[in-house]
């Protein structure tokens, strides 16, 4: 879509589309949402959760946030909207399934990458900022590899630093403790169209299949 007004031409599409042949489905909608899975994605417009995972409305409650970062509980803000997000998911719709979905091609990440390019932003330098010991580490650990190789392990990383920083909330450990809540690690590879899901068990991400 070019414009606002493609914007408004696609409601109505929808509203064609879908909400009159499935005018029953919204209504119930309309009352109250039950979704079981709250995914924190980033906010690239190629990564949308709710396509990139096959959901109709009312399935998923997400959140976005650049690169999928989620703060650790001493750098939340004052008003931090992804940890209201998941504070209102958890204790409030009961979510069963938190899902961090980080991607190819991030960004966010590839700004830790070059600093310069980003250091007059001042929102965008400090939230990926978060995600520096997530980058620290993977230059450490793989120096050896190229940049992009390094980029991508970074992106993975960075996925895993959210699981981390969601599990120093001691709300969600407890849930997780209960096994009333279970957290899970995604990347998408946009370029070959894969989905990638970590394996504890393995320590890596593997390639999701049916």
């Amino acid at each position: 879509m070019q414009n606002f007004h493609d914007l408004v031409g696609g409601f109505h599409h929808f509203r064609a589309n879908y909400f009159l042949k499935e005018k029953e489905f919204f209504e119930s909608l309309a009352h109250s949402q039950s979704p079981k899975t709250l995914v924190i994605a980033c906010c690239d417009s190629r990564t949308d959760p709710a396509i990139v995972l096959g959901c109709k409305p009312g399935d998923l409650f997400v959140v976005r946030s650049v690169a999928a970062i989620v703060p650790p509980p001493e750098k939340a803000g004052e008003y931090d909207a992804v940890m209201a997000a998941v504070e209102y998911g958890v204790k409030h719709l009961d979510v069963d399934h938190i899902v961090v979905m980080g991607h190819s091609n991030c960004g966010g990440i590839a700004g830790l990458f070059n600093p310069q390019a980003v250091r007059k932003e001042r929102f965008t330098s400090k939230w990926i900022s978060l995600a520096c010991p997530a980058v620290e580490r993977i230059n450490e650990e793989n120096s050896q590899e190229d940049l992009t190789q390094r980029m991508r392990l970074s992106e993975e990383a960075a996925v895993l630093l959210s699981i981390e920083n969601l599990l120093s909330y001691p709300w969600i450990e407890e849930a997780v403790q209960a096994q009333s809540l279970s957290l899970h690690a995604l990347y998408y590879d946009m370029r070959e169209g894969t989905l990638n899901v970590w394996n504890s068990e393995i320590e890596d991400f593997e390639l999701a299949t049916r």
